[in-house]
């Protein structure tokens, strides 16, 4: 039985430390990617306060299709380069978007998100999705948050074979 443990009141970088720790034993000796994505995002969740939404969408038959996640439902597929999700895949850049109301063609999954975050996940030069984030706080993610995630997800992509998830 794995239980998650984070220090209370740590700053960002501390807690995505303690994440990384975490996630790096909860994917040892396991490579599916479809089973590590369910755990990345359910880690993400729990850990992480102030979040309505964690998950991925992987790339497939050229749009993001909707990948293991915790959170309310969601957005079955998305087009590149449409929403936040979209965008950062299709720039291939982490996006942190402090308001989605003011993002141009922000597609409201769940109308209680007010911000997000998205890492997109290359492997092996080749987009194959992205990691999704959301809040209902404005202003909830920041650099901190992107710079984090990006290692969690690099964890799980150095961890996981995904060759049945994404074209």
């Amino acid at each position: 039985m794995f239980n998650l443990k984070t220090t209370p009141g740590a700053a960002k970088p501390e807690l995505y430390r303690e994440l990384a720790c975490q996630l790096a034993g909860l994917l040892d000796g396991e490579r599916d990617g479809l089973a590590n994505a369910a755990n990345t995002a359910a880690l993400i969740y729990q850990g992480l306060p102030d979040l309505n939404w964690a998950g991925f969408y992987f790339l497939r038959g050229g749009e993001l299709l909707l990948g293991p996640f915790q959170g309310k439902v969601a957005c079955v597929r998305i087009g590149l380069g449409k929403g936040v999700c979209g965008t950062a895949a299709s720039q291939r850049e982490t996006l942190v978007v402090p308001n989605v109301a003011e993002f141009p063609g922000h597609i409201a999954c769940d109308h209680a998100s007010r911000s997000e975050v998205v890492v997109p996940l290359v492997k092996s030069g080749r987009l194959v999705g992205v990691l999704d984030l959301d809040s209902p706080n404005p202003g909830r993610f920041d650099r901190a948050d992107a710079e984090g995630l990006q290692v969690l997800a690099e964890l799980f992509l150095s961890r996981s074979e995904l060759g049945a998830l994404h074209d």
